[in-house]
C-alpha cells in the first residue's frame, strides 16, 4: 500500500476515532438519533479537522511550543464558529435540530490531538489528508450509529433527509414495518449501539490478519 493509502487507512480504520480510540463520543451518542443527524455532524467534523490540520501546518514554524495548545484551540474555536454560522445561515431548520452540538465540536479531542501528533510535525499535503482520513472515519461511525439507532429506535431510515438536501425530499423516507424500540434512541440505546459497532469493527479487522499473527487468548481453566 502507497504512503498516502495507508495514511488514510490509519486515520478512517485501523485507528479510527470512535471506534477503535474512543475519542469524541459525547456528540456520538448525543446526536445519532437519525442518520441524517450522524451525516450532518459527520460532515461538519470532517471540514474542521481539514482546515484545523491545514492551517496549524502551514504555520507550525512559527508556533511557540509553550502556547501552542492555546493556539490550537484558538483555531479549532475560530473554525468551528465558521462552520455553526455557515449551517446557520445556509441549513437553519438542521442547524435547529444539531443546536448545541455544533460548537461542541470544538472540544472534540481527535481534532485536538490532530492538530497536536500530525498537523504540527508535517507538510500540509500530508496534514490535510490525515485529517480527511480521521473526518472520515469519524462521520462513518457517526452515519452507521445513526442509522443503526434510527432503524431499531424509529422504525425509519433517511428521516430528515429534507434538512440537508431541500423540501423536495420531505417525507420522502423508508418505513419500516414495526413501530421501533423506544431504548435504542435513549442513552443506553447509544451506548448499546456503540459497543456492537466497535465490537463489529475489531471482529473485521481480526479477520483480516493472518493467522499467525492474530493474538490468542489463554484459555482459562477451571
Amino acid at each position: 500500500m502507497s504512503g498516502a493509502g495507508s495514511l488514510f487507512a490509519d486515520g478512517f480504520w485501523r485507528n479510527n476515532a470512535a471506534f477503535v480510540q474512543l475519542l469524541g463520543i459525547c456528540p456520538l451518542l448525543a446526536i445519532t438519533t437519525t442518520l441524517v443527524n450522524g451525516l450532518a455532524l459527520g460532515i461538519a467534523t470532517t471540514l474542521v479537522l481539514i482546515a484545523t490540520n491545514s492551517v496549524v501546518s502551514l504555520i507550525r514554524g512559527a508556533l511557540v511550543p509553550s502556547v501552542r495548545i492555546l493556539i490550537f484551540v484558538l483555531i479549532i474555536a475560530s473554525l468551528v464558529t465558521t462552520v455553526d454560522m455557515l449551517t446557520n445561515a445556509f441549513f437553519h431548520d438542521l442547524y435547529r435540530v444539531l443546536g448545541l452540538f455544533i460548537p461542541l465540536i470544538i472540544t472534540n479531542c481527535t481534532i485536538l490531538a490532530q492538530a497536536e501528533s500530525v498537523a504540527s510535525r508535517h507538510r500540509i499535503d500530508h496534514a490535510a489528508l490525515s485529517g480527511l482520513a480521521t473526518g472520515l472515519g469519524f462521520a462513518a461511525a457517526l452515519v452507521m450509529l445513526g442509522g443503526l439507532r434510527e432503524i431499531v429506535g424509529s422504525g425509519t431510515l433517511f428521516s430528515g433527509m429534507e434538512f440537508l438536501l431541500g423540501e423536495a425530499l420531505r417525507g420522502v423516507y423508508l418505513n419500516l414495518p414495526y413501530d421501533g424500540m423506544l431504548a435504542a434512541i435513549l442513552p443506553p440505546g447509544a451506548f448499546f449501539g456503540l459497543a456492537v459497532l466497535s465490537a463489529a469493527r475489531k471482529y473485521f479487522a481480526e479477520r483480516k490478519k493472518p493467522k499467525h499473527t492474530r493474538r490468542e487468548e489463554p484459555a482459562v481453566r477451571p
